[in-house]
């Protein structure tokens, strides 16, 4: 054997190891969920168990649950999707400029982006949202207007604005990257010729980051499909808000139906594969676009 078969060889086996914990770690659960998809288990009954076929996602778009679940997701992640990419233009905007504390100030704004999902809903409920002592009723009390009960009047408003707040330092970060590829000479022509800030962004900036803004979409959109921690710990699914991923959750630890439950969780994944594959066809272009890729 030479020695490149030698390094090849080696190269692949150390690679096992990873391949075998993905297979465990994915594969070998959606099988099971499948399986499950096609039973009828009820934890309460577990005598009753047996093969139903396709009665279960017949059960699952028969429901008006889960109609109304798929409309409160679009809405969660359309609107949650929209306001970030918005605030993350306008924070990436701001940032792609030499100022002191700059590099402070990138810091500052990624953080959010970093706390955990569960800490983050828990920081809004109760530090920020609460009726009698959240901030956020303190600063309506400054201006003489009355509390509100964020989570049980506007329960859905509430899961969007902590989707935004956490997801507008990812919109930040991509769109800042596009931001700063943009080539210096024809910004600088640009002004020569006369051209105003507005019509330097407007003709120039925004169809370069045309691209990246799809990029930030498309991401943004996948991660947000199986939102869960905000609905789950601020509103329990009140008052539209309760997401494919909640129903989830409901129809398996709640209602203990384990064969429906897999049923849901299997149109999820049907739903965020969809969206996923659109994702990666779009990221393929703008790479191959931007010259990133070979073929």
């Amino acid at each position: 054997m030479t020695t490149g078969r030698r390094s090849l060889a080696i190269s692949r086996a150390l690679l096992w190891p990873a391949l075998i914990v993905a297979i465990l770690l994915t594969q070998i659960p959606l099988v099971a969920t499948l399986f499950y998809s096609f039973q009828e288990w009820n934890l309460l009954r577990p005598g009753q168990r047996g093969f139903v076929g396709f009665d279960n996602y017949a059960k699952v778009l028969s429901d008006g649950s889960f109609l109304s679940s798929l409309g409160n997701t679009v809405l969660v992640t359309g609107s949650a999707v929209v306001g970030a990419t918005v605030l993350g233009l306008l924070f990436a905007l701001l940032l792609d400029r030499k100022f002191l504390g700059q590099s402070v100030a990138r810091t500052l704004m990624i953080t959010p982006f970093l706390v955990m999902p569960a800490a983050a809903a828990l920081i809004w409920k109760w530090s920020i949202l609460d009726f009698t002592y959240g901030m956020a009723n303190w600063g309506l009390s400054l201006v003489g207007l009355p509390p509100v009960a964020w989570n049980t009047e506007m329960p859905a408003a509430t899961v969007i604005m902590v989707l935004i707040w956490q997801f507008t330092p990812f919109a930040m970060l991509i769109l800042l990257a596009g931001l700063q590829s943009q080539p210096r000479e024809v910004l600088e022509a640009a002004g020569v010729d006369g051209a105003g800030p507005f019509r330097t962004f407007t003709w120039i900036t925004l169809p370069h980051l045309r691209q990246y803004v799809e990029i930030t979409v498309l991401l943004a959109t996948i991660l947000l499909l199986q939102v869960f921690d905000p609905v789950a710990i601020m509103t329990k699914g009140t008052g539209g808000s309760k997401t494919l991923s909640y129903l989830l959750y409901e129809r398996a630890f709640i209602g203990l139906e384990v064969g429906e439950a897999a049923a849901y969780g299997v149109m999820t994944v049907i739903v965020t594969i969809a969206v996923a594959m659109v994702a990666l066809r779009t990221l393929f272009k703008v790479f191959s676009e931007e010259g990133l890729m070979n073929r």
